[in-house]
């Protein structure tokens, strides 16, 4: 009875002082560089509201990253990204009954530029990361999907159908969780995020037609870095 009390004492005594030496390992600030992308879903939050579907669409680019004190940094990212919404309508056809539907879609590609405070725990090998902060973005251009174009879909006015886009700069608030392998080549990250503007597409004044046409994303990203480390 009392050597299994020694060996669970010497194995607690042996945990205790390799958290120790790992306490006292000194801090090194880090400098991180390297390429992310993946895939998003996202919809506008108009008011009157539009019954739409999120649209599917790509983000990538540049992440730079400065962890500058224990378990936080900051991360800089500029991307290219797809956002906007789509809707399936039934048509207005009195000499038929076809359930064939109308489809539209709105894609407007941004240049983005996330400033994220990142917050990290965990070892050597694996950590569980937390980025959040302000989202910028740029509408470089747009486009529109119709199919079955022509034929008047029910459901009442359609007027962002036909309205371009009226604010080029968004900015909102972005935040997610995620992992990351550390390994001898540089860091893998995978990580979720969800966006919601604090910008309207549209004007909102008492004579615009929508009061709020916000964007709202949520999106999963996975990135390489290369970590150069620093005393």
């Amino acid at each position: 009875m009392m050597k299994k009390y020694r060996y669970l004492l010497i194995s607690i005594i042996g945990l205790l002082l390799a958290l120790t030496v790992e306490a006292q390992e000194p801090f090194r600030r880090e400098f991180s560089l390297g390429v992310g992308g993946g895939a998003s879903l996202s919809n506008v939050g108009f008011v009157p509201r539009v019954d739409q579907t999120m649209l599917l669409g790509l983000h990538g680019g540049l992440t730079m990253r400065w962890i500058t004190e224990k378990n936080l940094g900051l991360i800089i990212e500029v991307n290219y990204a797809q956002q906007g919404w789509q809707e399936e309508l039934p048509l207005i056809n009195p000499d038929s009954e076809s359930s064939l539907r109308y489809h539209y879609a709105r894609t407007i590609n941004y240049v983005e530029l996330p400033l994220l405070t990142h917050i990290y725990f965990g070892g050597k090998n694996v950590r569980f990361i937390l980025n959040l902060g302000p989202k910028f973005g740029y509408a470089i251009s747009e486009t529109t999907c119709r199919r079955l174009k022509g034929q008047k879909p029910n459901g009442g006015a359609n007027a962002q159908h036909d309205m371009p886009l009226e604010n080029k700069f968004d900015w909102g608030i972005c935040a997610g969780p995620g992992v990351e392998f550390r390994t001898p080549i540089g860091s893998f990250l995978l990580e979720g995020r969800y966006y919601f503007g604090l910008w309207n597409m549209y004007g909102n004044s008492k004579a615009d037609y929508f009061s709020k046409s916000n964007m709202q994303t949520i999106s999963v990203k996975m990135s390489y870095l290369f970590n150069f480390k620093k005393k």
